[in-house]
This record gives C-alpha cells, sequence and structure tokens, in this order.
C-alpha cells in the first residue's frame, strides 16, 4: 500500500509565473553581457588591439566616425612603384603628373581597379626649383596659360580633378589661380589644394568661383621611414574622427606603400570611412567643413619632385605645409629610398 506524502502549502501557494520570471531576468542580463562584448561595441572601443591584425568583417564599427581621403602625388615616372600605389586596397586617389612616360597606363590601371585620377599640376614655387613638361608660372601669358593647362589635362584619361604640385608661389597668386578655376569650369572638374604654402589662396579662390575643393590636412611621408609613416596615419585617423573629415596625401615610396597596405584594411574596423574625393564632394553638406590647419602644422620642409634632374630632388622633414627647396648635397633629408625608388629617380634624371 502506498503511502501519500502530504504537500507543503508552501509549495501549494507559490506563483506559478515565479520560475518565468526568473527565466526573463537571466535572459535580460544574458543579453546585455552580449551587448557590451559585441564585435561592434568592441570595435569602437577597442580597435587597437583588433583591427590591426586583418579584423574579420563582422568586427568593423556599426557607422563611420569619419570620411579620410587619400591622395598619392607624384605618379609617372616610375611605372613599378606607380603599379604599386593601384594595387593598394580601397577607394584610393592617384594625382598623375602630366607628359611622363607612364602616365596614361597608371591612370587606365588605375580607373579599371577603381581608383580616382587626378592630374598633378606642376605649378611654380617660391624656391625656383624646375617644373619640367606642362609647368605653370606667372610668367605665362593668358593665352600660354590655359593653353598648358589644357594639354595637361587632356594628356591624361578618366580625370576629374586636379591638385597643385609644388606651386608655393602660384597658389599665392590669385589673378593665376582664378585662370586655374575658370579652366576647371569650363572642364567640369574639382580642385585640391595640396596646402604647400601657408598663404595659399587656392582653395579661397576655387570658392569664390564655386568650383569643388578640399585642402590637405596632413602629408604623410615627409619622413621616409615606416615608422615616421605609421605615425602620420594614425595622426590623419585621428583628425578624421575629431573633424569628420581629414585628407592626406602620400608620394610613391616604397615605405608609404607597405605601410598603406597594412593599415587601410583597418580603417572599416576603426569607424574611417575610406573615400574618393568626388564622393566627398557629392555628399559635402553631409560633412563637416575642413579646418585650417594650425601654425604647429607648417614646417620649412621640401617636397618631393620627381618630375626634375637628379640634382634638385629633395625629401623633407616635418609635418605639412612645404616650402619646396634643391636638395643640396643631402641637406634636409631624412630617410633613404629603397633601390625601387631609387631606380625611379634615377629615370628622372634620364628622362627627357
Amino acid at each position: 500500500m502506498t503511502t501519500k506524502l502530504p504537500t507543503s502549502s508552501k509549495t501549494q501557494e507559490a506563483n506559478p509565473d515565479g520560475g518565468r520570471h526568473v527565466f526573463l531576468i537571466l535572459g535580460l542580463l544574458a543579453w546585455l553581457i552580449l551587448l557590451t562584448s559585441s564585435p561592434a561595441v568592441l570595435a569602437k572601443e577597442h580597435w587597437t588591439d583588433s583591427c590591426l591584425q586583418s579584423p574579420p568583417p563582422e568586427l568593423a564599427a556599426s557607422s563611420p566616425r569619419g570620411t579620410l581621403v587619400l591622395i598619392i602625388d607624384d605618379l609617372g615616372h616610375g611605372r613599378r612603384t606607380g603599379l604599386s600605389m593601384v594595387a593598394l586596397p580601397g577607394k584610393i586617389n592617384l594625382a598623375i603628373l602630366p607628359h611622363t612616360p607612364h602616365a596614361r597606363e597608371l591612370a587606365q590601371a588605375g580607373f579599371a581597379a577603381g581608383k580616382e585620377i587626378m592630374l598633378h599640376v606642376p605649378m611654380s614655387n617660391s624656391g625656383g626649383t624646375l617644373l619640367g613638361p606642362g609647368g605653370l608660372t606667372p610668367s605665362l601669358s593668358r593665352e600660354e596659360f590655359d593653353r598648358t593647362l589644357t594639354e595637361s589635362i587632356d594628356a591624361i584619361p578618366h580625370v576629374r580633378g586636379i591638385n597643385n604640385h609644388m606651386g608655393s608661389e602660384l597658389t599665392t597668386l590669385p589673378l593665376q589661380m582664378g585662370w586655374v578655376m575658370q579652366a576647371l569650369i569650363r572642364r567640369g572638374l574639382y580642385f585640391v589644394d595640396s596646402r604647400t604654402n601657408a598663404r595659399t589662396v587656392a582653395a579661397k579662390t576655387a570658392g569664390n568661383y564655386n568650383v569643388p575643393h578640399l585642402s590637405r590636412s596632413i602629408f604623410l611621408d615627409n619622413e621616409i621611414s615606416e615608422v615616421a609613416i605609421t605615425s602620420q596615419f594614425n595622426h590623419l585617423v585621428k583628425r578624421a574622427e575629431q573633424e569628420g573629415l581629414a585628407v592626406g596625401i602620400g608620394h610613391p615610396y616604397p615605405q608609404t606603400a607597405s605601410v598603406l597596405a597594412k593599415q587601410l584594411p583597418s580603417l572599416k574596423c576603426r569607424g574611417i570611412e575610406l573615400a574618393l574625393i568626388s564622393e566627398v564632394l557629392q555628399k559635402q553638406r553631409d560633412i563637416p567643413a575642413q579646418s585650417v590647419p594650425t601654425e604647429d602644422d607648417y614646417n620649412q620642409t621640401s617636397e618631393p619632385n620627381f618630375n626634375i634632374p637628379l640634382g634638385h630632388v629633395g625629401f623633407g622633414l616635418g609635418n605639412s605645409v612645404l616650402t619646396e627647396m634643391e636638395n643640396t648635397g643631402g641637406k634636409h633629408r631624412i630617410g633613404t629610398p629603397d633601390s625601387d625608388a631609387l631606380n625611379q629617380v634615377v629615370e628622372v634624371a634620364n628622362a627627357p
């Protein structure tokens, strides 16, 4: 005979929904834990550790915190270094010198790879450095000026805009900058001020003529070493985060290509959008206005000039606005380009 045990009155009176409440609370706690440790949050708060080591796609930040525009100047002489820039991942803007041996090939290859093609226009500088083919100077008549610029634009396929190569003199002259902007209006092109002189009027003149324009924020490789270029790249990213938009300019050095190949894949994870110039200009109303660089950005340095004979090539120091100077016996020179960069300089020395 089985004896039936008495049932506790507390058990009989227990709330049947109590168990469900416990499960709901535990579920809510688990959801909060997952939320705070999700890839998006980790990407936003801990990108330094996570993003620099080939991040998986799911680690991307939830929304961009800034836009970065990257321009590679002085292309056209060195084929191998030029193609290494074309091969960089993402939306890169390629500024090509006119009438150079590989200008058309690099423009075609860059366009096919989804890069944006620009004309890198040689403009007169305060140091009197030789400009090479397509140079614009104050001594040119209006007719000569317009013809020179038109021929340079026509020499490179797929051009969407221009920026100045050197130009520490010409970009301070309102008359000649007005001629430049009128030519760009006729061709439907934009302008990027490389800011090689703190007294530049180029961007202001572009605004007066309603020419779409941007201005450079940082030069990446005034000092030619991977450590220095990486530091400048991170500084550029910080500017994009703080200001919403930053424009960086680099040059066809192997060290620059190496750093960018390593760093560019991390941008999405770091919450930074890499953009073509035309894309930025199309939605510029939604992007904060660029701030004028502070005085700390300006240094007495030389812009690398791949469009002149070897004796005039200078490699500069410092961080931003460049004053072009002739390189005399290695003065103001930091870093040594590897064999490919040296070959490129030799190509320039032998170029017509």
